[in-house]
């Protein structure tokens, strides 16, 4: 977690980006990546050049002609000549990234499509000046930056897409709890915000000489994503590369499209796909069409995740409300094969105001095991009504920011205490989530409280309905009102004021 000095820092840069005339999230993201890419680049080369003076062998990043595109050598430049490297569209900095793709690592792959797009030598030096005063030397450091980067970027998308807010990522990832023997996909993964959550949450929870132990695991297997918008996929492969991922597997496709044959491939999936967007129908991988016959992303990609998951796989998704309890064919089959053929755990209701100021709609989380033999017992719901964050277009904070950020950002079981719990609980439900899940089965609570077990031959009952309004009680409070002749003369009274009123005005304007 990023404060005090640092966070003012990153923040500088950014306006620096805005004074300059780059206002584009996006692309202020993306250009940030490449600086801190190259300087990266640089720093790997320095460390291997000391560890060389005690016998170690390396292949050198860069040519004895590529030396001026070392970082410590570009920030010794002048100004409009720096700039002319990073502009040469033949010899520069950036044709020199793309060819780093010879070495075949997906990574590198996705470093081939980068362009800069910085026009303002000023705008360059002052940004390549603020970053060079940051120390990135630690792994954890590194991506604590770019992590709050990237959580400028929360809101909107094309297509139904919706960045996830850091906070629903930790508190999806704290009810999963991924180890070190899972393999975890996103099958439309962004940012990779999910992915980068479970990696923080392998560090946080597993001894050094473990994960030493799963190190190739980690870099080559572990982390799962896919994306077919280019620049998500450079964002994805640096996030995680950032965070101490090597070689991570961000692939290149359109997940629910016929070119997407991979199956029974992970144990664990996190994802916040595509709302209400379409594909065209003969591009959609037949296997899903068995599932649900639809042409709507957010059916297609659970059914894509139930393929792709292993048999006892773990997924944790976020759907529209509409999933729940649409009364279409396509929306009953997928709903039906997921409680009577798989394990449904839990669906959290989520206020509609998650995803403002850029969207409205009411969303849940669904949280299911694939067994492909049933075992849905009884599934817990619980109507989340404060996510920390008020509701409108604002999302202000809503208890302290040290608090919420120690959340989103820190170690969770460090800020978990039963009393911190109840006291934040009128405005921050997450806490209480993570605290009652595992719990779930031994809690008896009544269907007029904020969480409750329903039965599976209910939820059949009602045509596999998962709304939690079919369910919940509402328990009203009786009003009592005056009798009608009270309130009539009361109101007599008050016309007769109003007469009083009127007839002292007139008199004055005589």
């Amino acid at each position: 977690m990023i404060t005090g000095d640092l966070k003012s820092q990153i923040d500088q840069i950014w306006n620096t980006f805005w004074t300059g005339g780059i206002t584009n999230t996006i692309t202020i993201v993306e250009q940030l990546t490449y600086l801190i890419f190259i300087k990266d680049l640089d720093e790997t080369e320095i460390r291997s050049e000391l560890k060389s003076k005690h016998g170690f062998k390396y292949t050198p990043i860069f040519s004895i002609e590529q030396q001026p595109f070392r970082w410590k050598n570009l920030k010794e430049m002048d100004v409009n000549a720096r700039h002319d490297v990073f502009t040469n569209t033949v010899d520069g900095v950036f044709p020199f990234i793309r060819s780093l793709g010879k070495d075949k690592s997906l990574f590198s792959v996705y470093m081939r499509g980068a362009t800069f797009g910085i026009s303002k030598p000023m705008v360059l030096d002052q940004v390549m000046e603020k970053l060079g005063n940051i120390d990135m030397s630690n792994q954890d450091t590194k991506g604590d930056i770019y992590e709050y980067l990237l959580s400028k970027l929360e809101g909107g998308g094309t297509a139904g897409q919706f960045r996830t807010p850091r906070h629903i990522i930790k508190l999806m990832v704290e009810l999963m709890r991924p180890t070190l023997e899972d393999t975890i996909c996103d099958p439309s993964c962004g940012s990779a915000g999910f992915l980068v959550g479970a990696k923080e949450y392998i560090d946080k929870h597993n001894s050094v000489t473990d994960i030493d132990r799963a190190a190739h695991h980690i870099n080559t297997e572990m982390f799962n994503g896919m994306e077919f918008d280019a620049t998500m996929l450079r964002i994805a492969s640096m996030n995680l590369y950032l965070h101490g991922v090597e070689e991570p597997n961000i692939i290149d496709v359109d997940a629910v499209s016929k070119d997407n044959t991979i199956s029974d491939a992970y144990t664990l999936v996190l994802a916040n796909p595509p709302f209400k967007g379409t594909i065209d129908k003969d591009s959609i991988s037949a296997g899903l069409k068995n599932v649900t016959d639809t042409s709507k992303t957010e059916l297609l990609f659970l059914a894509l995740m139930l393929r792709q998951l292993k048999s006892g796989g773990r997924c944790a998704v976020i759907v529209p409300d509409g999933v729940l309890f649409g009364s279409g064919k396509a929306h009953k089959s997928i709903r039906e094969e997921i409680v009577a053929n798989n394990k449904l755990e839990a669906v959290i209701s989520m206020p509609s105001g998650v995803f403002k100021p850029y969207a409205g709609v009411s969303t849940a989380i669904m949280i299911f095991t694939k067994t492909e033999t049933g075992g849905t017992d009884n599934v817990w719901f619980y109507d989340m009504q404060a996510d920390g964050k008020s509701l409108d277009d604002k999302r202000n904070v809503l208890v302290s920011e040290e608090i919420f950020d120690a959340f989103a950002f820190g170690d969770v079981s460090e800020t978990l205490t039963k009393e911190r719990i109840a006291t934040l609980h009128d405005k921050f439900n997450l806490p209480d989530i993570i605290s009652r899940y595992p719990n779930r089965y031994r809690e008896n609570r009544k269907r007029t409280e904020q969480s409750f077990m329903v039965p599976f031959s209910e939820i059949k009952t009602n045509e596999w309905n998962l709304s939690i309004n079919r369910y919940k009680e509402i328990v009203y409070e009786e009003v009592k009102y005056d009798e009608p002749q009270v309130i009539i003369n009361r109101i007599d009274s008050l016309e007769n004021d109003r007469k009083y009123l009127m007839s002292n005005l007139t008199s004055l304007l005589k």
